[in-house]
Order: structure tokens, then C-alpha cells, then sequence
């Protein structure tokens, strides 16, 4: 297994800006309280089994719809809204109750993480980012073009069609945001991932300590099957461009699962398209390529399970 799986940040690195941005561990009441977010801030805790999301419209009423459609058990309960303070949350079911020292994993779905209306305004009106243009020069200081480096920004557009074209995203439709391992360590740094065979050896990591190794990845195959089917019969996965959602699996030592999460730039498609999510994207078919992204997850767990299996009947 590739050394760089090893390499995990220290336990108090806990911002996890696409996924995870707090968790606590408590061994005196021995519970979890983990904060769900697109950004740090957008989440507080709440106790009996929800989390707290920060209101976005969009997000709500796809999580309405959600609902009441072939793939509400694959989602967050949806709760509706509470009013804290000056802020409106989603309250959302804690996908984590009940788990003990749970093992997470982030995969951001499909071959873009862009809508194409950013792609349009940063053409009409572009907003330069420093941040951003940063971040790409740490990684790839050849990255930014000359104009780039002389403004030293880059449009938000412009950072996410990189981080998509240098990753997993644009070859196998997905790409790992981050583990974390129960011990509460995060890794980050899957640039690296470009392979089926490489995402086949981080899943054999994010699995190595469960109990039942073979049987857990065949729980998260069996629901990612499940998850296929239900999309195929899904309304609203027909008439929505998901971008930026996630899968995220869970376990810990006796039980797995998988569940999408992060609709916050899932756009309701005008009243006559539809999607096939299986296609290439082109600027203008709307298409996502989530489907691409799952099975590429599928095909990988299947790597994983035979080369599990194999490891078994050697001991």
C-alpha cells in the first residue's frame, strides 16, 4: 500500500472544510457530536439525534423533495427548520448517533463540482479570489497563467476546474475529500488518486480496522447497489444537476453505510430537460457525471472485497 495513506495530520488539525469541521470525542459519556459542513461554521450540535445546518433555500427544498422520493433512505432525515438566535438551521438527522469511534469517508460526487452558472458569471462578471489563487500556487506554482500570477487571483470558477481536472473528478467521476480514522486523525491529501487501483487501496485503508472486513465492504457494495437502483427510478435525480453532493460512508467495528449529503448546489433543471448523469459534460447539457463517480466506487469495492478475501484465506 502507497505510503501517503499512512502520512495523517495530527489529531487537533480537526477543520475539514469540505466535510467534517468539528469533532469531539468524549470518553466519559462515550457519544460523538460531529458537525456536518460545506464550511466551517454552517453547522451547530443539537442533542437527540440531529444536527443543525445553516438554512440554505436551495438545500431545503431539495431535502423537501427528497422526501418523498425513491431515495429518502439514502438521505438525512429531514426535519424541516428551527430559528437560533438571529440564524435559521435544516435540522437533519445525526448520521453518526448511535456509532461508536465511527471511521468516515467523503467522497465528492461526479465529474464537475461547478454549476454552470459559475461558469457563466465568471465570464460576464468575474470576481477575482486570493485565497483561492493561493491555494493553487502551494500545490502547482506553474498552475496559475502569467495574467493570473500578475493579478495574484483567480476566479472561483476558474479554482474549482482546476482541483477538478487535477484530481479523481475528471477520470473516474469522484474523489476522496478525506478520512477520518477513529482515532480522530484526518487525511486530506488525495491529489494523488488518479486510479481505480489506487482507490482500491484507500478503501482497503479506510476499512483495515473494522471487525468483519470482508462482510462491512460488502455492506457498503450492497448499499451502493441499492443507492443505483433507486436512482434509476428517482425523479428527482432525473430532473436535477447534483453538484457538489457527497457520499459519505460510515462505520464503526459492527455496522457500515453510505448516504448522500450536501445539496446546497443541486439545481432543479427547467421543466422539460432531464439528465442522464452518465454522460460526458459539455458546456450546456447540465450533465454531472454522478453516475460515472458511482461506478467507479463500485468497481473499486469490488477490487477491495477480492483482494480482502484473498488475504483471509492466506492467514
Amino acid at each position: 500500500m502507497n505510503t501517503f495513506f499512512f502520512s495523517l495530520i495530527v489529531p487537533q488539525s480537526r477543520t475539514w472544510k469540505t466535510f467534517l469541521t468539528m469533532m469531539h470525542w468524549s470518553l466519559k459519556r462515550q457519544s460523538s457530536w460531529v458537525q456536518l459542513a460545506g464550511h466551517q461554521g454552517n453547522f451547530q450540535v443539537s442533542k437527540g439525534g440531529e444536527v443543525l445546518k445553516l438554512y440554505s433555500e436551495l438545500e431545503a427544498k431539495c431535502l423537501d423533495s427528497l422526501m418523498r422520493d425513491p431515495l429518502r433512505p439514502f438521505v438525512p432525515q429531514y426535519y424541516g427548520l428551527v430559528t437560533r438566535g438571529e440564524h435559521c438551521y435544516i435540522r437533519l438527522e445525526d448520521l453518526l448517533n448511535g456509532l461508536r469511534r465511527p471511521v468516515i469517508m467523503d467522497c465528492k460526487m461526479g465529474v464537475r463540482t461547478f454549476q454552470e452558472e459559475e461558469l457563466v458569471k465568471a465570464r460576464t462578471k468575474p470576481n477575482l479570489r486570493s485565497d483561492m489563487y493561493q491555494k493553487m500556487v502551494k500545490v502547482d506554482p506553474s498552475a496559475p497563467t502569467a495574467e493570473e500570477h500578475e493579478q495574484k487571483g483567480v476566479t472561483k470558477w476558474r479554482y474549482l476546474q482546476w482541483r477538478d481536472t487535477t484530481s479523481s473528478t475528471s477520470t473516474l467521476g469522484f474523489r476522496i475529500e478525506g478520512i477520518m480514522m477513529e482515532d480522530g486523525s484526518v487525511q486530506r491529501d488525495f491529489r494523488k488518486i488518479h486510479s481505480l487501483t489506487q482507490v482500491t487501496e484507500a478503501l482497503l485503508y479506510f476499512t483495515r480496522n473494522i471487525r468483519v472486513h470482508v462482510c462491512s465492504q460488502n455492506a457498503y457494495h450492497s448499499r451502493l447497489v441499492d443507492l443505483k437502483d433507486a436512482l434509476r427510478s428517482s425523479e428527482f435525480f432525473r430532473k436535477h444537476e447534483v453538484i457538489g453532493s457527497s457520499l459519505l460512508f460510515v462505520h464503526d467495528h459492527s455496522k457500515a453505510s453510505v448516504w448522500m449529503i450536501d445539496f446546497g448546489k443541486t439545481m432543479p433543471l427547467p421543466d422539460s430537460k432531464e439528465v442522464q448523469h452518465g454522460v460526458p459534460w459539455v458546456e450546456g447539457n447540465r450533465e454531472d457525471g454522478y453516475l460515472i463517480g458511482l461506478t467507479s466506487i463500485l468497481t473499486a469495492l469490488s477490487q477491495a472485497i477480492s483482494l480482502a478475501e484473498g488475504q483471509q484465506e492466506g492467514t
